[in-house]
């Protein structure tokens, strides 16, 4: 039972968890943190841009839309980190082609965080070793030794009839020495767990309160398998519908709330368990720097990434600012890319037990990994 618990449970209290928010439909970037010091911004958005006295002041030259002020312990505890003027070298500005290059790390088979976690298994993946919070696997997990899909705990079950099912199924597995066995059985114990935390209800700690959407719910439940040690490596949560063409703060703002919310229930809820976690948000792309006249703003480059964790150089504005001057923007009109989006990831799964495996998680690209880590 010693070897079964150290397996399902990994390293124990130092297993790590990553976990990815992907926002798709290109979040704006400037609509998230505002360049506050950059005259271009105010030129460019004159009835849309984040004001001086409304953004959440974060280091004299950037500010967070006030509808993220849920961020706003993290970044003062140094625990969250931001990039700006950061994205993939995808020119199509096309969400689908954008999002496949970004997920897959490249031109390539498989995911990105699917071969990090191939590269680091030396036997079988628990099977809750990686999540995904929704109804299907998402690119970036494509590989993986082990994912499991599913919206609600409720779904990871055997049944209304599972206790008689699963001591048919224990007596069988335990019939098999081999790898098929360790499988089943790792895979029932797993089932016992989630069954145990299903029965008690969740009480977010430190006095956390998350949001009734399905965001929420997602990292209210990585935030549950984390804290019960079921070897969670990586999850996976979306946030959808970002593509603000129309009205963009009709489109954006309940977004920005729900990002705000859950994260901040989310850094809240660990509590000290942040140290072994690290959260990055992402998105395939960002909008064009003025605004057109439907108060919205159309596909762009560059968006901006959060990094929220232990260890981390937080408190600060990661990458370079090029500045939204007419000669710097890139195309019809867009924030260039001043850090590619691999070598923001590159720290962290670094960080997370990559050693020398970035070379296979990132074929044909040559990383500078940004300086993430202090």
């Amino acid at each position: 039972m010693a070897n079964l618990e150290s397996y399902v449970t990994g390293n124990g209290d130092n297993q790590r968890t990553l976990v990815v928010v992907f926002l798709r439909g290109g979040a704006d970037g400037l609509n998230l943190v505002a360049p506050l010091i950059d005259d271009g911004y105010y030129k460019a958005r004159p009835r849309i841009a984040i004001s001086k006295s409304k953004a959440v002041a974060l280091d004299g030259s950037f500010g967070l839309n006030p509808l993220l002020s849920g961020l706003q312990p993290a970044f003062k505890d140094g625990k969250l980190a931001i990039i700006h003027a950061v994205g993939s070298e995808d020119t199509t500005r096309s969400h689908f082609e954008a999002q496949d290059l970004m997920e897959h790390g490249g031109i390539v088979g498989g995911g990105w965080l699917g071969r990090f976690l191939r590269a680091q298994t030396t036997e079988m993946s628990g099977p809750l070793s990686a999540v995904a919070l929704g109804k299907s696997v998402p690119e970036c997990l494509r590989g993986a030794p082990s994912a499991t899909v599913f919206q609600s705990m409720d779904e990871f079950s055997l049944g209304e009839n599972r206790t008689k099912l699963a001591n048919s199924l224990a007596q069988l597995y335990g019939m098999q020495p081999d790898s098929l066995g360790k499988a089943g059985r790792y895979t029932l114990d797993a089932i016992n767990r989630i069954e145990k935390l299903r029965k008690a209800a969740y009480l977010p700690a430190h006095g956390a309160e998350y949001g009734t959407d399905a965001f929420s719910s997602g990292l209210k439940q990585v935030a549950r398998l984390i804290k019960a040690r079921v070897g969670l490596q990586a999850a996976s949560v979306d946030l959808n519908g970002w593509d603000s063409h129309f009205g963009q703060a009709t489109v954006m703002d309940p977004l920005i709330t729900r990002l705000s919310t859950g994260l901040g229930a989310f850094y809240k809820d660990l509590g000290s368990g942040i140290d072994q976690t690290t959260v990055v948000v992402m998105t395939e792309f960002g909008r064009r720097v003025e605004e057109n006249s439907a108060f919205g703003t159309d596909h762009g480059r560059a968006s901006v990434m959060f990094v929220m964790g232990g260890g981390i150089s937080g408190g600060k504005i990661h990458g370079k600012w090029p500045g939204l001057t007419k000669e710097v923007l890139e195309g019809p009109g867009d924030l260039p890319v001043m850090t590619n989006y691999r070598n923001v990831l590159a720290p962290i799964l670094q960080k997370h037990g990559a050693g020398q495996t970035l070379e296979q998680i990132f074929p044909e690209f040559k990383l500078d990994p940004l300086a993430l880590y202090s």
